[in-house]
């Protein structure tokens, strides 16, 4: 099985739905995978003409930890433009627990711990 295969084994469940592992990088503590939206148009804009324009700068996430290291998501995300508006468009992507650099799953999994 190759690296990228077996990291989406580990990333937050449905994440490869609308991303695609684009690197993995192994340092002395730490893990970091990079991830890059797919160019699949939000359900919300079914019907209007949208162009890809690139992506934002990355958002680095932390998650779970990998056999003692540190684990980090560097997500980019898709955006579009709506010719019918003349409006950038992005998904509405909910996996950051508000208020945090992690996953919503490795925030919850630390609220039980400490709370």
């Amino acid at each position: 099985m190759k690296e990228k295969e077996l990291a989406g084994l580990l990333l937050p469940e449905g994440i490869l739905q609308y991303f695609q592992i684009s690197d993995l990088v192994k340092k002395d503590n730490e893990y970091i995978i990079f991830l890059e939206e797919l160019n699949m148009h939000p359900e919300q804009y079914k019907g209007h003409k949208l162009t890809s324009k690139g992506f934002y700068e990355p958002v680095k996430i932390q998650d779970f930890p990998l056999r003692g290291k540190a684990c980090f998501l560097k997500v980019k995300r898709r955006r579009w433009l709506d010719e019918d508006t003349g409006q950038i468009v992005m998904r509405d992507w909910d996996i950051v627990a508000k208020g945090t650099r992690m996953t919503r799953d490795f925030a919850i999994f630390l609220k039980g711990i400490v709370g």
